[in-house]
């Protein structure tokens, strides 16, 4: 809910937009400003009381008394115009209309105080300012896209023109080796030579396949810590922990090789998780000058890329290390390890406009891109999955039903993964899954090689442009009953989508969409369908006593969850 605060410094702008000559900018007073600087105490209080240390609050308050002078500097004119000419910057761009901002803060403020997380501020601003607005967050200017027109427009038509990444974070600049990666190279040489080492060296379909062991082997392992996890809590089971670990292990795997210990595997994960927690968006990345503020972040940065590059080198010199003793079975690993990796693709990579192969720390951070970049929203996906099944035990009769045809037909033990593809219902499962509940609500940010214009705005060159994605898959001109999970609309004659958006259009784009798009959507499709095919054959899911409806409620932390964690009852089918 809104503070109080924040409902009468909303009252007042709206006010003072009413009384305001449209052509006219809005100038505020002396006193007006000392409001305003009020407010954005209140705002800095809400952020400081989440701080745990005392050295943290003096960093913040110093930070928030820096701003409020800025504030009070700039009080005495303070210009907010029109809807249409907020948006024409110094150079005289005409960027979409949006909400009115503070100097130097831009909407940080009204974000905060709203007490929403930013998918769902952004979502409320929709109805207001239409499918495409803008937003300042700081000294950083966004575009937010939310319409399948402007997104076929932008990612397929001016497929090039948006095809690039804009600058990095200080810290995300260090882990990704100043944009060393698939997912955040600059749009050129360096992003093809990277992108198509991956595709076609490592997700290819002639590559995935050679990896079918690997996963077979770890949904075994994953059916067997479910079921003792089962017996040892009368039957009760953590759903995303569980699925994690399982995807985290094939990646692993497929990234260096080898054979690790369920203890290797652990702190290689726990390191993982620190990364991503580190690179969190923190103040100074949207506000430059608080970053004197914020050396203890930065100094921690510093460590875990130090923990994180240590890790990863030792399971690289691993990795090459049985390389060099090709055909010698003597060690461990050697009679272990797999005959390819994704690793061996990019010891000796030729990198366009490079003379030099990879150094040991864009190793690491590529090798971390492939984990990470597959784990979490795989996870994600398993754990709604499981919920929607608990929730709708019609659509898991008929999904266990279909599996069960195929496993009896094949006469395997476990369903095939060659059987996924044959599997309609369970394609249409999860392209419903992925529709209503897409890993992020925002693709990775885009930025434009040059200026250019989308739905007749223009859009400079260091603007991010951010893609909004559930008005695009839940647009109700598209899909019918939006609101509604009904997987059997991707069925035969209804209404199918094309995953990588080449035709009929822009209708989803879990895996974002044009040149851009997850290098990663087939493996993707492949272990949801996979986890979801061998959970449903094995077991029956129903809800938890302690948790008996199924809340859909969601939360934003790598990417979107569930609000609660979802824990399930399990009985072996074999038991029923």
């Amino acid at each position: 809910p809104r503070s109080s605060s924040s409902s009468s410094s909303t009252h007042r702008t709206r006010n003072l937009k009413k009384s305001t000559p449209a052509h006219s900018p809005v100038v505020l007073s002396r006193r007006w400003g000392f409001k305003m600087a009020s407010v954005y105490e209140q705002y800095v209080t809400r952020c400081l009381s989440m701080s745990t240390s005392t050295s943290q609050l003096l960093v913040a308050s110093l930070g928030a008394m820096l701003l409020l002078f800025l504030l009070m500097r700039w009080s005495g004119g303070i210009g907010t115009s029109s809807r249409q000419e907020a948006g024409m910057g110094r150079k005289g761009w005409k960027l979409p209309p949006g909400p009115p901002g503070w100097p130097v803060v831009g909407n940080l403020l009204q974000v905060g105080l709203s007490g929403k997380p930013f998918m769902h501020y952004v979502r409320d601003l929709r109805p207001a300012y239409g499918p495409i607005f803008t937003m300042k967050m700081g000294w950083r200017t966004l575009i937010i896209v939310s319409s399948p027109e402007l997104a076929h427009e932008a990612l397929v038509q001016k497929g090039p023109l948006f095809a690039s990444r804009p600058a990095e974070t200080p810290t995300r600049n260090v882990f990704s080796c100043h944009k060393f990666t698939v997912n955040s190279a600059i749009y050129g040489p360096e992003w093809r030579s990277l992108r198509r080492n991956m595709v076609s060296g490592m997700l290819s379909t002639t590559r995935l396949r050679e990896f079918r062991a690997v996963r077979r082997d770890a949904m075994d392992r994953f059916i067997s810590r479910l079921r003792a996890e089962a017996e040892a809590g009368a039957g009760a089971v953590w759903v995303l922990r569980n699925a994690r670990f399982a995807v985290f292990c094939i990646l692993l795997s497929m990234c260096f090789g080898l054979q690790l210990t369920e203890d290797e595997i652990t702190h290689v994960d726990q390191v993982m998780k620190r990364v991503l927690m580190v690179l969190n968006p923190r103040m100074d990345d949207f506000l430059p000058l608080l970053a004197p503020f914020f050396f203890r972040e930065r100094r921690e940065a510093t460590r875990v890329r130090q923990l994180q590059i240590d890790t990863v080198v030792h399971l690289i010199d691993r990795r090459r290390a049985v390389l060099h003793r090709r055909g010698d079975r003597s060690s461990e690993d050697s009679m272990n390890a797999a005959p390819f990796s994704y690793l061996d693709t990019l010891l000796d990579l030729k990198v366009e406009g490079r003379d030099t192969c990879p150094t040991d720390p864009e190793l690491v951070t590529l090798c971390s891109e492939f984990i990470n970049g597959g784990t979490d929203t795989t996870a994600t996906a398993i754990e709604w999955a499981i919920a929607r099944l608990i929730e709708n035990p019609a659509i898991q009769s008929r999904l266990y039903e279909e599996i069960a045809a195929h496993q009896q037909a094949s006469g395997a033990s476990v369903i095939e993964e060659t059987e996924l593809e044959k599997m309609p219902y369970l394609q249409a499962f999860a392209k419903e899954l992925l529709r209503k509940h897409p890993p992020t609500y925002f693709s990775l940010t885009h930025a434009v090689v040059e200026a250019t214009t989308l739905g007749g705005y223009d859009v400079p060159p260091g603007v991010n442009v951010e893609f909004y994605l559930p008005p695009i898959a839940q647009d109700p001109r598209l899909w019918r009953k939006p609101e509604a999970f009904e997987p059997e609309r991707f069925l035969t004659g209804g209404e199918e989508a094309d995953m990588l958006c080449l035709a009929g259009g822009v209708k989803m784009m879990p895996f974002g969409a044009g040149r851009r798009v997850c290098p990663g959507l087939s493996m993707g499709m492949t272990h949801i369908t996979l986890l979801i095919a061998r959970m449903v054959q094995e077991f029956e899911w129903s809800a938890h006593p302690d948790q008996p409806g199924v809340l859909l409620d969601e939360k934003l932390e790598f990417t979107v969850v569930m609000n609660r964690t979802l824990r399930a009852l399990v009985r072996p089918r074999n038991a029923l």
